[in-house]
């Protein structure tokens, strides 16, 4: 059998997250449907595997709400399931920084499709931030991309208020794994002054599905959050 990974997120205002959490719960328990899901007053993150047809259908049913109708997904295809058990959460933040200022549902930076980013980070004048972890970043980055070495995203302020300055850093692009944390990093950003600021939209996996190898920029492998640790 056939199985399919998903991962994704949405940045929308949810007003009643744990209603939210036990739907989307009993749905995927009701299809065999492994993986983690987070919900909060921002919105949902999550990566879940499950047969192809049953995850066509939740798919299906997810977006029939208005919310989460333009939900893109990164989609890959395996053997067997990479997650042990399902979780629904209900957290503060969908991806943790602890900043308010920090809201993508108000504010976030420029999206920059996978076949407009080698372009993009060519410039001289840009500054290209790979906005993971230090140990995802060795598995592989794009040339030439700084690496903040951060433990874990929490320090992304810390790391912004020492290395950058909004009148010197004119041009700034970020990515990261699916595109979740340099979306919300870009709208810290935005908050502390600084105006042209870029993402990679959905992130390095939707860069690794959409550019040919020959013209790939990527170096090394992609770190992701489950049991196959890797891909290329």
């Amino acid at each position: 059998m056939t199985i399919t990974v998903s991962a994704f997120y949405k940045f929308v205002r949810v007003d009643a997250p744990q209603e939210l959490r036990d739907h989307l719960r009993a749905e995927l328990a009701a299809r065999a449907m492994k993986g983690t899901i987070l919900v909060a007053p921002e919105g949902i993150n999550g990566t879940i595997s499950g047969a192809h047809e049953d995850m066509a259908a939740f798919l299906g049913d997810l977006r029939a709400d208005a919310r989460f109708a333009d939900l893109v997904t990164k989609d890959a295809a395996t053997h067997a399931h990479p997650f042990k058990r399902l979780k629904v959460k209900v957290k503060r933040e969908i991806i943790q920084l602890g900043r308010p200022e920090a809201d993508p549902t108000r504010r976030a930076g420029t999206y920059v499709e996978p076949g407009d980013w080698n372009a993009l980070i060519a410039d001289p004048d840009v500054l290209v931030i790979d906005t993971r972890n230090a140990y995802e970043v060795a598995e592989g980055t794009f040339k030439g991309a700084v690496d903040p070495k951060t433990r874990h995203f929490g320090e992304w302020p810390q790391y912004v208020a020492a290395n950058l300055d909004a009148r010197r850093h004119r041009k700034i692009a970020m990515f990261c794994t699916g595109g979740i944390r340099c979306e919300k990093a870009s709208a810290y950003l935005l908050a502390h002054g600084f105006d042209e600021v870029y993402h990679l939209k959905g992130g390095i996996l939707n860069y690794l599905a959409h550019v040919p190898s020959g013209e790939s920029l990527w170096q090394g492998k992609c770190f992701v959050f489950d049991e196959r640790e890797t891909v290329e």
